[in-house]
């Protein structure tokens, strides 16, 4: 009884074990969408950012992020470009439109540092 339970339980391993490599090998149900997505974030990388350090600009807040220090920060866009936003009032919510000043850029010009100036 033993050895055909075992038997049983290697079996359902085993074909376990061979329908996820199977689907690994080719990709999944969504490797178009992993490609696509791959080729946006490439292409992002490579176009000129949008902004310039100075610049004001209104946006709206997208989500909210906590920075490493610990301090909530917005994260807004610009044409798609990403933004966040520091020293932002209690209160501000998710869709709310704030004028923001450009700070500084990330590593690799992929995002940038702003400072919450007003309400718009």
């Amino acid at each position: 009884m033993f050895e055909v339970t075992s038997l049983a339980f290697g079996l359902l391993i085993t074909v376990l074990f061979g329908s996820w490599l199977v689907n690994r090998v080719r990709g999944g149900s969504d490797s178009s969408d992993r490609q696509q997505s791959y080729e946006r974030h490439r292409d992002a990388q490579q176009r000129e950012a949008p902004v310039e350090i100075g610049d004001s600009h209104d946006v709206a807040v997208q989500e909210f992020t906590e920075h490493h220090t610990g301090e909530r920060q917005a994260v807004c866009k610009v044409q798609g470009f990403v933004v966040f936003v520091e020293n932002i009032p209690d209160g501000l919510s998710v869709g709310d439109v704030i004028e923001v000043t450009i700070l500084s850029f990330n590593r690799g010009h992929t995002s940038a540092t702003a400072t919450f100036e007003r309400r718009a």
